[in-house]
């Protein structure tokens, strides 16, 4: 697995990240170029706009609140693509603010577990156009981090790519956690960022919230069958379409 081929660099984008190349439990390769997971699209302009056309993505899977994406933005030209809008997370909550005496790990695990059982609507959604769709598809939220990094969780979870790879992908966002922390004070002049595991992504969170969803449902699998609704149809289209 190559990390420059895994890692797409943009000027205003932190977190664009190719899902290719992951080995599954039965030998089978995600297949590069065909499902990325990204930060903000609405930060897309000049030479990162024309680097991203050249992708040739057909569906963006726009993962924030409404109320963020008329404050930020969504991608250009929304037209030229199959635009899904899904908001994942129903409570919101402001990171920045959160008590720095908090065990931000668990912290975070039990947001995405909050996540989990509200949105399985809009989850469901996600993975079944990401099953459907016939050609390159996006998925993102604000940093790529957290909600991104559950769909992309989930995805893999459903191709049969180990534990340790899916845990390994999420941690990946740890490369963009200096230029993530230097978005937010940019755009924050008159804040200070008090809890510092803002724009962090450690193994950690993921390894508590697999734990998690096995516990409650016997694993993430069968959270995604039996709470989510992902029929085996879905999953077959989504190998299909995803393993070479």
């Amino acid at each position: 697995m190559s990390a420059d081929r895994r890692h797409i660099e943009f000027e205003f984008l932190h977190n664009f990240r190719d899902l290719g190349g992951y080995r599954t439990a039965d030998g089978r390769t995600v297949a590069w170029g065909t499902l990325y997971r990204a930060d903000s699209l609405g930060k897309l302009r000049g030479a990162d706009w024309d680097r991203f056309l050249a992708l040739d993505i057909r569906t963006i899977i726009d993962l924030r609140y409404p109320w963020e994406i008329e404050a930020k933005g969504r991608v250009p030209e929304p037209e030229r693509f199959t635009y899904a809008n899904l908001s994942i997370e129903h409570r919101p909550y402001d990171q920045a603010a959160i008590d720095p005496d908090i065990d931000p790990w668990r912290y975070l695990a039990d947001r995405f577990a909050e996540v989990a059982e509200d949105g399985v609507a809009e989850i469901r959604a996600a993975l079944e156009l990401i099953a459907s769709d016939a050609g390159p598809t996006v998925f993102h939220c604000t940093s790529g981090k957290d909600r991104t990094g559950l769909i992309a969780a989930f995805v893999l979870t459903l191709l049969g790519v180990p534990d340790d790879r899916i845990l390994a992908d999420f941690a990946l966002t740890e490369l963009a956690t200096a230029r993530l922390r230097a978005d937010w004070q940019a755009a924050n002049p008159g804040r200070t960022l008090t809890w510092p595991a803002y724009g962090r992504a450690p193994q950690t969170v993921l390894s508590l919230v697999l734990a998690d969803l096995t516990t409650r449902y016997g694993s993430p699998s069968h959270y995604l069958s039996d709470r989510v609704g992902i029929t085996p149809a879905t999953t077959d289209r989504l190998r299909a379409r995803l393993l070479t």
